[in-house]
């Protein structure tokens, strides 16, 4: 037994509406072309994100990362070309893979024409890959199966360009 789904009645064309035939009808509002919609903002630098938009955002990098990016790209971790398996806790890392995904994104899209994974790769993965993966780079300490967290160059707690202390 099959059940219909009821449907909404259409629109009556204006010879079937409840006035009389040559009723003059409200003119059409055209004062031009239909405004076109609005493009979607483009993604925003993961750097500047918080909370659940960076999340998120993370989220679909590690998609990209660990489902693209590395194996296509990844290469044999050596002393001389680490890579850390906990990539996204050094923010060097994220900042530069988020880079490289932005531009892998514009460049290997519809939009991205002939030479543009050309250009990506010439441009974008060879230059971000050899930064990660620089034996002074933000994996230097790491090593296969052992993350070790990267440690700032110290930072004088003094602000050189604020106010000097007791002027107000």
């Amino acid at each position: 037994m099959t059940t219909e789904t009821p449907t909404a009645p259409a629109t009556a064309p204006a010879h079937h509406r409840d006035e009389p035939a040559g009723a003059p009808q409200a003119p059409e509002d055209h004062e031009g072309p239909a405004p076109e919609p609005e493009a979607p903002a483009p993604p925003r630098f993961i750097l500047y994100l918080q909370g659940a938009e960076y999340g998120q955002t993370l989220r679909r990098l590690t998609l990209w990362v660990h489902n693209v990016l590395l194996p296509v790209y990844g290469r044999e971790v050596t002393s001389t070309a680490p890579w850390c398996s906990r990539w996204w806790e050094h923010h060097e890392a994220v900042a530069q893979l988020h880079a490289l995904w932005l531009a892998w994104g514009e460049l290997t899209g519809p939009d991205g024409g002939h030479t543009g994974p050309a250009a990506w790769h010439r441009d974008f993965l060879g230059p971000v890959m050899a930064t990660l993966r620089d034996p002074q780079g933000p994996f230097a300490g790491c090593k296969p199966g052992g993350h070790r967290a990267k440690e700032a160059p110290p930072v004088d707690a003094r602000d050189p360009f604020g106010p000097r202390p007791g002027v107000a």
